[in-house]
């Protein structure tokens, strides 16, 4: 008996009159929102200027959309390219399939040359936005609940997902709804990012790559409950050694740029710096201090120069009162 589960929508897309309103591009729309208004606020908390992530956004979300799908559709090119399969179906991304390695990838290169043209450095940039980009990642895994799509293996939990969809060789049933599973495990490593990057002060990319590492180790069991359609390497779907070099690569850039560059940038928007905006959290107490000091030294000088005629004055009226000692000493032995 089916005592609970988690039902799929009756179908992922809703048409006001003409215009097709699709639950799959909502939740990729909502979650790029996410990522640059959060990115937004880290930037500026870092000493960046507002509306800099937005700009350099503008190249990275192109470019991380093109990536994703080229992943996808590479990966699982017979779906686009066998027989009686339509080629044109590759460039309709509305309707589910984008890969995520593919999206940072070239969504990287986007964001750097957007840096290039702003004149800063794409290691805290990608440090600011990290968080907003592994939540824009768990709202974007709701996009697969309305396509009823990249569902696991059969169960009988209380949370399971009932899949109602024949099409495209799916078998209605109980499925584990990995999802969710993979929405909620981006939502830690959100949280774990952002304290880690509080507690340790992370700079020149250690805050991403702590991202991409732990997304990895979510990503690695979650793929590994997954029944879709995917090629196989030595018995392990190809995502999962996607997962094991990423996340050997993440580890590896974690550990040597903390040799090698230690601590946290200490400029990361040259235009913010000129124009005097920008503080950051560390900034902030630093520009204070500095205050405070300036005015103690001023303070001192203007009290030496206060007590500097009284000394003069002191010495002046020594002088005088020798020369005037001497002449009564004189006129009494005369």
């Amino acid at each position: 008996m089916e005592i609970a589960y988690i039902p799929s929508p009756s179908q992922g897309v809703l048409h006001l009159g003409p215009i097709p309103l699709r639950g799959y591009a909502f939740c990729i729309i909502i979650g790029v929102f996410v990522a640059v208004w959060l990115g937004n606020k880290r930037w500026i908390a870092r000493g960046g200027l507002p509306g800099t992530t937005a700009d350099i956004a503008v190249w990275a979300v192109p470019f991380g959309l093109v990536g994703g799908r080229l992943y996808h559709v590479i990966t699982d090119y017979e779906l686009y390219f066998s027989e009686g399969r339509d080629w044109v179906d590759a460039f309709k991304i509305w309707e589910g399939g984008l890969g995520i390695w593919g999206a940072i990838a070239l969504g990287a290169v986007g964001a750097w040359i957007g840096c290039r043209r702003r004149g800063i450095p794409l290691p805290a940039w990608a440090d600011a936005l990290a968080p907003g980009i592994v939540f824009a990642q768990a709202i974007g895994r709701w996009g697969n609940w309305f396509n009823q799509e990249l569902y696991g293996k059969s169960t009988d939990l209380p949370w399971a997902l009932k899949i109602t969809s024949s099409t495209d060789g799916r078998v209605p049933g109980l499925y584990h709804p990995t999802f969710l599973y993979e929405s909620l495990w981006c939502v830690g490593v959100g949280f774990l990012v952002i304290w880690a990057d509080r507690r340790f002060k992370l700079g020149h990319g250690r805050a991403f790559a702590l991202y991409v590492a732990a997304y990895c180790v979510g990503r690695f069991w979650i793929e590994y409950l997954r029944v879709d359609e995917a090629h196989h390497v030595l018995g392990m779907r190809l995502n999962n050694w996607t997962a094991i070099a990423v996340f050997i690569l993440a580890v590896v850039y974690l550990v040597l740029s903390a040799r090698m560059r230690p601590g946290r940038e200490e400029v990361v928007e040259p235009a913010a710096v000129a124009s005097g905006g920008g503080d950051s959290e560390d900034g902030g107490e630093a520009d204070g201090d500095a205050v405070d000091l300036e005015k103690s030294e001023s303070a001192d000088a203007e009290s030496a120069d206060a007590e500097a005629p009284e000394s003069d004055e002191v010495s002046e009226s020594d002088e005088a009162s020798e020369p005037a000692e001497d002449e009564a000493g004189s006129a009494k032995k005369s």
